[in-house]
């Protein structure tokens, strides 16, 4: 799943093909930040997608969830990542402390653009202006209230 193409648009240590130890150690450091969470396909049992979800405080009770995804190669454009990343706002909405979910993505990816305004992201900022140059997408969420439900 970690290889050149998939991995393009990482932070520069984390481009490039991946060996199995290589895999295991990016993924140990990744969790040892913040989790890490591998999406496996239902049908086949195969993992098809990484997700990292870094929760950065905005005051003493909420967070914004700053995500980052990644889909196998293998995978791409069969609506995976706008499928994970639906399950990841629902799950953001049942879960009171969380304000936001933010994503970067490079300018070129479009496919990846499109995902996050599918699931309600507004882009925030268009990378120019940023030390990675990744355009900022932000959804903040709008939470059920279950007693009047």
């Amino acid at each position: 799943m970690l290889t050149t193409n998939t991995t393009a648009a990482l932070p520069e240590a984390w481009r490039g093909e991946f060996s199995v130890e290589r895999a295991r150690s990016w993924i140990s450091e990744r969790d040892a930040e913040s989790p890490t969470l591998l999406a496996i396909d239902v049908a086949s049992g195969c993992p098809v997608g990484l997700v990292i979800i870094f929760g950065e405080p905005l005051d003493r009770s909420t967070v914004d969830l700053r995500i980052g995804y990644l889909i196998a190669e293998q995978d791409w454009g069969k609506g995976l990542a706008t499928e994970l990343l639906a399950g990841l706002v629902a799950w953001a909405r049942s879960q009171p402390s969380v304000h936001s979910v933010t994503g970067g993505v490079d300018p070129a990816n479009l496919a990846s653009a499109r995902v996050l305004t599918k699931n309600g992201f507004d882009q925030v900022e268009d990378g120019e202006d940023g030390e990675d140059g990744d355009a900022t997408y932000r959804l903040v969420i709008e939470h059920v209230d279950d007693a009047h439900g």
